[in-house]
């Protein structure tokens, strides 16, 4: 499965891909302002929040504003629908456990996650819970998989075992831990785990 991004690749890269019998998934940020992107200036600025202290060009959004934000995101959906991907990547739909700059709180994010859920769905795409485990059983019905950054390193994985018990695949990333620190206990729980680096280049060390 390769995860790449929405508007850095064209149908023709996701089409390769698909002939070597790769899976490819969609990565779109859901959850945060980025203003390099093609279409930040159709997000008001009523709806942009707080900085991000370690992303440069990066702001939370407020999440509650559905109206607002659907038009936005469904074209994106829509873009990788037309370009052939399988999947989708929705990054950042957390915020509500982070400093936004909006009272966001549970109810908000769950019902964003499940919009977000219910829009892949209808445009045939699989799409996948990124991080947020704390509500990993509300959305386990509405999620086709799991992708997490570095349980292992703060030994919560756990939380992610409903998606295998559900016939629904886990994929993890390591950062800090060396590969041997994590990968026979990903192997034990059915995790599909990598050891990859922050500028998540193509560099990577399977646990397979």
């Amino acid at each position: 499965m390769y995860d790449i991004d929405l508007f850095d690749n064209d149908a023709a890269t996701v089409a390769a891909l698909h002939v070597e019998g790769r899976k490819v998934v969609c990565y779109m940020n859901a959850g945060r302002w980025e203003e390099w992107r093609p279409d930040a200036a159709a997000f008001p600025e009523a709806i942009i929040g707080a900085n991000l202290d370690d992303w440069e060009g990066e702001r939370w959004l407020d999440i509650r504003r559905i109206d607002i934000l659907a038009p936005i995101m469904e074209a994106r959906m829509d873009s990788c629908r037309d370009k052939g991907f399988d999947g989708i990547e929705t990054d950042n739909i957390d915020g509500y456990l982070n400093d936004t700059g909006f009272p966001l709180d549970y109810d908000d994010q769950l019902e964003y996650n499940i919009w977000l859920a219910e829009t892949a769905h209808a445009r045939g795409l699989s799409i996948g819970l990124k991080n947020d485990m704390d509500q990993a059983p509300e959305l386990l019905a509405h999620f086709d998989w799991a992708l997490n950054e570095e349980c292992f390193q703060y030994e919560e994985c756990e939380t992610l075992l409903p998606f295998i018990e559900a016939g629904k695949a886990v994929f993890n990333v390591e950062y800090s831990l060396e590969a041997g620190e994590f990968c026979a206990q990903a192997r034990d729980m059915g995790f599909n785990s990598l050891k990859k680096n922050l500028d998540v280049d193509a560099w990577r060390e399977s646990c397979d």
